[in-house]
This record gives structure tokens, sequence and C-alpha cells, in this order.
């Protein structure tokens, strides 16, 4: 593992450079989760959960801490583009690594889409599909200039993002408006609520995994990806529970559960109009940044998939001059750019939500396998981890779950017929 992380300009044809370092990781990591989610998930989130939207937040971050831990310690034994498509598919056989697979490209697909969307929402809300468009073919244009620039870019958006949240918690916390008493827990309080709101609250989490989807670009990745992934998480959950904690002192519960535009309404509520330009563009920049770090993701997978032929294996490509996966990122961004422009963004973040957290249920499961000469981790994370995922997955809203078993079946229907036409032309041969 040594040589190969030292030996980062000597990749062959077919494999990417190691250039990516804790930092770098980290500020990935950030910018897959402190997007776009955090100003477009609190009010649905709300809605649900009510009063109770603090335990919704706490819940969700146990589930993504398990998950972060169990993506960590597996990324580091199979440190290859892929992530969970490549850990159940050496833990757990074949055909669950190939369903993780499709679950993580078919989920995040559809978040590419609604982070596409949230940036033409906060450009020019009359013209928000174009704008997504516009926004995709930018972003993968420079995922395709090698993964260097996209941490490069990703620092700049995590740094201004960072500022903009800051700013909304620091105006409603000196506020006159901001009430104690609104965080107080309520007669609307219930269990089911809670769950859905985790649910959805979990899809401003789900991003750490991109570190492990860059195995194969971390130097040394058996130190570095146990470092960068909870590092990231938890400096995401601080944000977002001051975020939480700060709409809810000024807007309360109900307030902030009808409101459009969660935090600049917030802003207002504290007095503080001047500052809603900014939350604006804070929210278009943070979608770009969720974009920019998701398009990364999906194309590793992509990659990994092709090479095991799951996927046309002319995907499995790599520049010789970028060292990144173009063919695969060319065909994601298409694909991303024709649902940005005919999808809707509520119904694209609950059928993500579905996708994703049926990936994490298979990193669990993976994790679950490890022994600890392995470097598992102790097995009461997995198995909270997976009972979590399969919880707050059936808690969602009925379409979602439905959209997203259908997806799920259409992909195991679609390995089946593919391992019935090999054996075929085997016998054949």
């Amino acid at each position: 593992m040594g040589g190969s992380a030292g030996s980062a300009g000597s990749a062959g044809a077919g494999e990417l450079q190691r250039r990516l370092g804790v930092p770098d990781a980290v500020v990935i990591g950030l910018g897959s989760m402190i997007g776009a989610g955090v100003f477009a998930a609190l009010a649905p989130a709300a809605a649900a959960a009510g009063s109770a939207l603090l335990l919704g937040l706490a819940l969700a971050a146990v589930v993504a801490f398990c998950n972060a831990t169990s993506s960590a310690r597996l990324a580091a034994r199979y440190p290859a583009s892929g992530g969970t498509y490549v850990y159940g598919r050496e833990r757990l056989g074949d055909f669950w690594g190939y369903l993780a697979g499709w679950a993580f490209i078919v989920g995040k697909t559809a978040s590419c889409a609604a982070m596409a969307l949230t940036v033409g929402s906060y450009v020019w809300p009359g013209q928000a599909h174009a704008v997504a468009v516009a926004a995709v073919v930018a972003l993968t244009a420079v995922n395709y200039g090698g993964v260097q620039k996209s941490a490069w870019l990703t620092r700049v958006i995590v740094a201004v993002v960072l500022a903009v949240l800051a700013a909304v918690v620091c105006a409603a916390l000196t506020s006159g408006q901001a009430d104690p008493v609104r965080l107080d827990l309520g007669d609307d309080a219930s269990l089911a609520g809670v769950l859905q709101a985790a649910g959805l609250l979990f899809f401003a989490f789900a991003g750490y995994a991109r570190i492990a989807t860059l195995g194969e670009e971390v130097r040394d990745p058996g130190r570095t990806i146990p470092r960068a992934v909870p590092l990231a998480l938890g400096i995401t959950l601080v944000v977002y529970a001051a975020v939480a904690v700060a709409a809810l002192l000024v807007l309360g519960p109900q307030q902030l559960a009808q409101a459009p535009a969660p935090l600049s309404d917030a802003v207002r509520a504290a007095g503080a109009d001047w500052l809603a330009p900014a939350v604006r563009a804070g929210a278009a920049i943070a979608a770009l940044g969720s974009l920019l770090a998701l398009i990364l993701g999906v194309s590793r997978t992509t990659l990994a998939m092709a090479r095991d032929r799951h996927l046309p294996h002319a995907l499995a490509a790599v520049h010789p001059k970028f060292k990144v996966p173009h063919r695969a990122e060319l065909v994601v961004g298409a694909v991303v750019a024709a649902l940005a422009a005919t999808a809707d963004v509520r119904g694209a973040i609950g059928f993500s939500s579905f996708g994703v957290l049926a990936y994490y249920a298979l990193a669990n499961a993976s994790a679950w396998t490890l022994s600890p000469t392995e470097g598992g981790p102790p097995r009461l994370i997995p198995v909270v981890g997976l009972a979590g995922c399969l919880v707050l997955a059936f808690a969602l809203p009925l379409t979602s779950v439905l959209s997203g078993t259908a997806v799920l079946i259409c992909g195991a229907a679609a390995y089946g017929v593919r391992r019935r036409l090999c054996a075929r032309r085997k016998r054949g041969s």
C-alpha cells in the first residue's frame, strides 16, 4: 500500500493517480455534505417532525456516524474506486456489490439533478431548468480536467458557504427575536415524524462516503480515509446543529415548516434583511459544491462497475493526460443534464434518499463481516447502521419508497438477465 501511495506520478494507463491527502479528502467530504441540503431540507423535516426537529437531526447523525465508520474501515482495506460496490462484492458476493453500485449510481444521479435544480431556482427562478443544465455542463468540464482542480474549487466553495452559514447563525442568535421557548418539545412530536425527518435530513449528511469512492486517488488510504471521514462528518454535524437551532429560535417549528427558503426567512425574521441576498448566493454556491462532488463520486462508481462489465466496458477508460475516468464523467454529465431539464426537486430528494440509504445498508452489512485483524469496527456500529438505514428508508414518503423499491428490483432483474446471457454464451462455446 505504501508503495502505491508513494508513486503518484507512475500510475498505469488504466489507473488513477494518488494525489489527495487528508485536507483535500476532508474538503471533498465537506463539499458533498455542506451543500444545498442544509438550505433546503430543514423545512420538509420540520413539517414531518414539528418541535422534535432536533431529535430527527440527532437520529440522522447517529446513523450517519455508523455509516461513516463502516465506510472508512472498508475503504482503508479496499482502497479502490467504487465504494460499497467494491466492498459488497468482496465481502458479501457479486450480486450484493452490484446492487450497492446500482443503488448508488441511480440515487446519486437523482441527487445531482436535485442539486442542479437548486442552483437554478436560486440563481434565476424563471429559468431554473436552463441554469441547471448549464451548471451540470460546466462542472462536468471541471471534473474532466482532473481531480486536483475539483478539490481546489471545492475548497473555495466550502469556505464561502461556511461564511454564509456563520453569518446566519450569528444574526439569529444576536437578534431580539430569538426565543428559547421555540426549542421546547410540544404535543406535535411523534416517533413517525422523527423517523421521517431523519430520513429527509439524511440527504443533507450523505456525502462522507465520497471520500471512500476516491480511494484510488488518495495517498496512503489506510491512514488518510479513516481520518478524513469522521473529521468531515463531525464538522458537518456541528454546522447543521448550529443552523437548525438558530432557525428554530427565530422562526419556530411551524413557521420553519412553511418557509419556502428557510434560511432566508430566518435572517429576515431576525431583522437582518440585508443578509438575505447573501444567503441566496450561498445556497446556489453550496448546491454547486454538492453537484461538483456528486458527479465526481458517481463517475468513479461507474468506472468500477464498467471495469467489471456490469456497465458497458467502454466507460472504464481513464484519460491518458488528466488521469480521470473521462468517458464515465461525460455519460454521467449527459444523464444528469437530461434529468435537470425535466425533473422535480422534491421528488428527486426523496428518491435519492431511499437509494442512498439502501447503499449504506449494504456498506454496514459488509463492515459487519470484517474481523478485528482486518480493521473491523466494533460489531454494534454496523448493526445500528444497518437497522437505522432500513428504518429510515421505509419511513420516507410512500412515493419515494415505492419508486426506490421498483428501481432496485429493476436493477436486480438486469443483473439476473446478464448472468443468464453469460451462462448461455459459455455453454454455447
